[in-house]
């Protein structure tokens, strides 16, 4: 019998994921469990002079700083002016993929699920290579007033995304 591995190509292969769905603009994102520390409430974020646009500051969590990152600015998905910063959360990613501390701003956490991977299409995730760090469309199904519905979640790699932020 196989060892149970737990490394990506086993994951994306067969099996289920766990990921933390969260809400950017009027789409549904995803990344893995495992990248995640904790989800804390927005907090005041102390802005960086001469960083990029995505970097939106500097926060004090717990006595440890750390460099929070606008998700919509990287991923370049419009604003809705009226929801206001301080109803976000901030997605505190583990430190053994970040390599510092880092937490990524987002509009509103979903949940922790977990999917099957016959749930998640991958053939969105390579229809473009500058996009490569989507991973794979989840397709949720729900229902609601007596109708099955499809939710789409982007998967995201969020490792690959942050990759060159994280090396500065």
């Amino acid at each position: 019998m196989a060892s149970d591995v737990h490394s990506d190509d086993n994951q994306v292969m067969s099996g289920s994921i766990q990921v933390v769905e969260f809400i950017l603009g009027d789409e549904k994102f995803a990344i893995d469990l495992f990248d995640v520390r904790e989800v804390v409430e927005y907090t005041r974020i102390s802005a960086l002079p001469n960083s990029p646009s995505y970097i939106k500051g500097i926060i004090d969590l717990r006595g440890e700083i750390t460099t929070i990152i606008d998700l919509k600015d990287r991923l370049n998905i419009m604003r809705k002016s009226d929801r206001p910063d301080e109803e976000s959360r901030i997605i505190v990613l583990d430190e053994n993929i970040t390599r510092k501390k880092v937490g990524i701003m987002v509009d509103d956490v979903l949940s922790v699920s977990t999917f099957e991977m016959n749930q998640v299409d991958r053939t969105g995730a390579t229809d473009t290579d500058d996009d490569s760090s989507i991973l794979g469309i989840i397709k949720k199904k729900t229902r609601v007033k007596d109708k099955d519905q499809t939710d789409l979640i982007i998967w995201i790699e969020i490792k690959q995304l942050l990759g060159e932020m994280l090396k500065m």
